[in-house]
């Protein structure tokens, strides 16, 4: 989106500027539109003054800008890249529109310190993954009034990075843009999540990341399908097989008033299955605590397996955690019932309730941490009893229902480039949905050529319409004609930008829907 820089210097002898006008957030507002009649829109929230200097945001009918007021040392001391610059007063005044790039930000974060991250000082969290990098705004309009949660603006995984081409600078960059664009002087935090690799914990950090989320899946062992002896076996061949049997085998535990003396029958299941997981969490966390050397925020993430993970299995891991000297924020367990993408919770809620009851007890006997809830958009269901249950210590992820909300955007602005987006990500959906657990029968749906333009976005409230076009995000922004164009990511990009105050509405009234149930 950024363009080719263009340096012009003009003057402006039609209006006289005085110093006082700089901090008067009216005139500002007026001085612009007087010498750029008609041309920009300015968020009037994101005005900020430093040192005499103005700045704010604007926008024109394809991209977002800088704009920045000041006297004539301006320039001079903050060497922006400009695309205008005009000299008002003979010089004794500037007006400069800059791009949203790297280089201006870091200009920009170094004048006003808030827009960077920092670490988590709440028990309640929750992030707000945006694949786009347009949603922050409306994802800060829902959070910046609830003083009790601890947001986290810029959020994304490995996967998502993957599926849309984008790094961790572009996610972290877009979040901060849109914070000055909110013109909110809060908090924030940024979660680099589902983390697998040393590099990717680099780049993240690099990027200035403050909330690391890794994913171990890899490593944990699925037992389910191995008979005793080939456990038994597996067990024997584990490298800490002393320490876990002199520091386990005989100890006496009570969970949930149910009293274990651990043997081997205990023992060698759960060692077997997440031993080796918990080691690759160690090293993951012992790299990054010796490459950041500054306070970050680390949960760890146990949700990408089949089974669910037993209270018992859950004092284990922590256990370990501890001992190894990982100092987790939050920890992310596999609970019971179905977390399926973009749809409400699957199973039973009286059985639910009674294992989260099991979990925060283990959780109470450490203190320190939260529970974290994956995939947990839309889990409306569940909200209360997470929040109460918990006692407020938790953090909640979702992304994919702010993507939901920008298409739900296109279907009303342009219905048949919805279409278009819907037909192109059902043929995509069997391949997409592999890295996802998902139920969805795509043959029992209605097909969309008879669905009004009028209804297309309740096609929207459709639990296996969500999903498809939950999971087929990334072929949806990045595939491309044999021309090299693409087919969808521009025009849903240009159709946002048309509509944003619609775009904004939507995502900020949906991620309200998740919060209300959560602080209430």
């Amino acid at each position: 989106m950024n363009c080719l820089i263009m340096v012009r210097f003009r003057n402006c002898s039609f209006y006289r500027l005085e110093g006082k006008d700089l901090i008067n957030k009216e005139k500002i507002l007026s001085i612009l539109e007087k010498i750029y009649p008609g041309k920009y829109f300015y968020y009037k929230d994101s005005i900020r003054v430093y040192d005499n200097d103005t700045f704010l945001m604007g926008r024109d009918n394809y991209k977002k800008y800088l704009f920045i007021l000041g006297d004539k040392e301006t320039a001079n001391r903050f060497s922006f890249e400009n695309i205008d610059r005009i000299n008002i007063n003979e010089n004794e005044y500037i007006i400069e529109i800059v791009n949203l790039n790297s280089k201006n930000l870091c200009l920009l974060k170094g004048i006003f310190a808030d827009i960077s991250p920092v670490p988590c000082n709440k028990r309640k969290s929750f992030g707000t993954g945006d694949r786009l990098g347009i949603a922050t705004p409306a994802h800060i309009r829902a959070i910046k009034r609830r003083d009790d949660i601890f947001p986290i603006i810029a959020q994304q995984s490995v996967r998502e990075l993957n599926r849309t081409n984008r790094t961790w600078q572009d996610v972290i960059d877009d979040a901060r843009w849109g914070y000055f664009e909110s013109g909110v002087e809060i908090p924030f935090g940024a979660d680099a999540d589902h983390i697998k690799e040393i590099n990717d914990l680099k780049e993240a950090a690099d990027a200035g990341f403050t909330m690391f989320t890794v994913d171990p899946s890899d490593y944990i062992q699925d037992i389910s399908s191995l008979d005793k002896s080939e456990i038994t076996r597996n067990y024997y061949s584990l490298d800490r097989l002393a320490y876990l049997e002199k520091k386990y085998l005989g100890k006496n535990l009570t969970l949930e008033g149910k009293k274990y003396c651990i043997d081997q029958d205990i023992l060698i299941p759960i060692a077997v299955k997440y031993i080796r997981a918990l080691d690759r969490v160690s090293s993951l966390y012992d790299f990054l605590k010796d490459y950041k050397r500054e306070d970050f925020d680390f949960e760890v993430s146990m949700d990408e397996i089949e089974e669910p993970v037993t209270p018992l299995e859950h004092y284990f891991i922590s256990e370990e955690l501890t001992n190894s000297g990982v100092n987790f924020q939050n920890l992310a367990l596999r609970f019971v019932g179905r977390w399926e993408k973009a749809i409400d919770y699957i199973g039973d809620l009286n059985i639910f309730e009674d294992e989260l009851r099991k979990h925060t007890n283990v959780l109470k006997k450490f203190g320190g941490y939260k529970l974290s809830l994956h995939s947990g958009s839309e889990k409306f269901s569940t909200y209360k009893l997470f929040s109460e249950i918990t006692e407020g210590n938790f953090h909640i992820k979702t992304a994919g229902t702010s993507w939901l909300e920008a298409l739900r955007t296109v279907a009303g602005s342009s219905p048949e480039l919805f279409r278009d987006i819907y037909s192109f990500g059902f043929k995509c959906f069997k391949k997409d949905r592999d890295s996802y657990h998902l139920t969805t029968d795509i043959t029992k749906l209605p097909l969309i050529d008879d669905v009004a333009d009028n209804d297309l976005a309740d096609y929207l409230e459709i639990a296996g319409s969500r999903q498809i076009m939950h999971v087929t995000f990334g072929s949806i922004l990045t595939s491309k004609d044999k021309k090299g164009r693409y087919y969808f990511r521009d025009e849903i990009f240009s159709t946002l930008h048309r509509s944003e105050d619609t775009h904004y509405k939507l995502v900020s009234s949906n991620i309200s829907n998740h919060l209300n149930l959560l602080t209430n």
